[in-house]
């Protein structure tokens, strides 16, 4: 082992995750996890100071806008 830490590679980690591509079905389940979990949070919060009603179709309807925003600013 050298003393960076790495096995003697060249290029190391860095060089490997700039070469992946990745699966997209991946990045769009996170998206989806992710933008659903935000939704409940932010409807949660605006039932709690009673501005909003935490109901499936309210966070539903969040989680979908905020999908696509994210969706379509990470294609950009």
């Amino acid at each position: 082992m050298s003393a960076d830490g790495d096995a003697g590679d060249e290029g190391g980690i860095r060089e490997g995750v700039e070469r992946s591509s990745g699966d997209p079905k991946v990045l769009l389940v996170m998206n989806a996890v992710l933008s659903a979990w935000f939704a409940w949070m932010i409807v949660w919060g605006l039932d709690f100071v009673g501005t909003a009603t935490l109901s499936l179709r309210n966070v539903a309807t969040l989680a979908v806008i905020l999908f696509a925003v994210t969706y379509v600013v990470a294609l950009r």
